[in-house]
């Protein structure tokens, strides 16, 4: 079974699999998706919660979008397509939620906002964690600080444009996590992902996930503000499946049930290996591409190899995780070092290194091999490579394939 692997924007790369070997490839569902323009747009038109988005927005003198950054796959230039039918778009200000990542390029910026950048462009905030002023509004019960951008605090009408697909800690992304880690502060996040750590904090999970109660938390203390939420769902080819809008969690709520719908993926076994692929725009670093292993080690037998697929296109991203995954060739020894004090980046490591303790990571990158072996993980030049290696180490490997690994959650049935 020859497949064809994709590689960065417009790269594939090839690898023949014995079908003796083959398990099978694995993708989100296919799911029927209609014209987007109308999927929006009557999304938007009967909201969940809220009698329209003109009555929302009524005397609002301070209209602020939260959109995603060029990190997500959230089409959000096609939702401001809909909503320019409905209502003057310079009359907002929009909020770049980038959580801890770095500014958008001006490339990533035409990607979000479309053919509405150009008209948008001064009324754009790109949140910076770091520099932001944020405004502190009490302690969750976890004991996070809460300090959120100002302008999404002040605000008077907060229009959040979001997606939701499964995430490797939080259960899922969209709805709160606009808020928190979107727009929040940098000792807020990093507090609030420590929490990630914790083995309940997983992909599909949100009861009892201490990362998603932490994250409510952030709404909690903000319930008087009005929020009106735009949740996409997507498919597989990142067209638009579901759209809901609304109130803030019914809208949430909603939108996990069709996310679940696309994501969950059942297979037929685990895997001996299993071959998982970060694709653009997911693969833009190590830090982002880990989210491909996390998903892919439910499909992987105890002992077995995994391999992620990723262009990295700009290098390792958040430097901390890699550092200390680096501090020891024994996964138990990071664990351990990384308990003992917590920075931002080290549940990444963490989750990489509770792999490392019963499976081998694999990558194909475009990363420096030398960095990678100091971190755990064996590189190889080509997915051809490293697959030939794993089939002669062991000639009767099972192997299972996830193309979109990043927002697959495979499930044995």
């Amino acid at each position: 079974m020859i497949i064809d692997v994709k590689y960065g924007k417009d790269g594939v790369q090839k690898v023949d699999i014995p079908d003796e070997n083959y398990v099978g490839t694995f993708y989100p569902k296919d799911v029927e998706c209609g014209d987007p323009d109308k999927v929006i747009g009557d999304s938007i038109d009967n909201p969940i919660g809220y009698d329209s988005l003109d009555a929302f927005l009524d005397g609002g003198k301070d209209i602020v979008f939260i959109v995603n950054d060029g990190t997500r796959p959230t089409p959000t230039a096609k939702v401001l397509d809909a909503l320019s039918k409905r209502m003057d778009l310079t009359k907002a200000r929009y909020l770049v939620a980038t959580g801890t990542h770095r500014d958008m390029t001006e490339e990533e910026y035409n990607f979000v906002f479309g053919k509405h950048y150009k008209d948008l462009k001064d009324r754009i905030i790109c949140h910076n964690a770091k520099t932001s002023e944020c405004v502190f509004l009490g302690t969750s019960k976890n004991g996070t600080p809460m300090e959120v951008n100002k302008i999404a605090v002040e605000s008077d009408r907060l229009v959040i444009i979001t997606s939701v697909e499964p995430h490797y800690f939080a259960g899922y992304t969209g709805g709160r996590k606009s808020f928190l880690p979107g727009v929040a502060s940098f000792k807020t996040v990093e507090t609030n992902h420590k929490l990630a750590m914790n083995k309940e904090a997983q992909a599909l999970v949100l009861e009892g996930n201490p990362v998603h109660e932490d994250m409510m938390d952030a709404l909690e203390v903000v319930k008087d503000k009005k929020i009106f939420a735009i949740e996409t769902v997507l498919d597989r080819h990142q067209n638009i499946y579901k759209a809901i809008s609304g109130e803030l969690h019914a809208s949430f709520h909603e939108a996990v049930k069709y996310a679940n719908e696309v994501f969950s993926v059942p297979i037929p076994e685990k895997g001996d290996i299993v071959l998982t692929v970060a694709p653009y725009p997911m693969d833009v670093d190590l830090y982002q591409s880990q989210k491909a292993l996390d998903n892919g080690k439910w499909a992987l037998k105890e002992g077995g190899k995994i391999i992620m697929v990723s262009k990295c296109r700009e290098g390792i991203g958040h430097p901390t995780f890699l550092q200390q995954l680096s501090t020891s060739n024994d996964p138990n020894k990071v664990l351990e070092n990384l308990r003992a004090e917590y920075k931002l980046g080290y549940h990444k490591a963490a989750k990489m290194a509770e792999i490392a303790t019963w499976a081998s990571i694999w990558a194909v990158t475009d990363l420096d091999p030398e960095i990678l072996s100091k971190a755990n993980i064996r590189p190889f030049p080509s997915v051809a490579d490293a697959m030939n290696e794993a089939l002669r180490e062991n000639p009767k490997a099972r192997v299972v394939v996830l193309m979109d690994g990043s927002v697959t959650i495979p499930r044995v049935e």
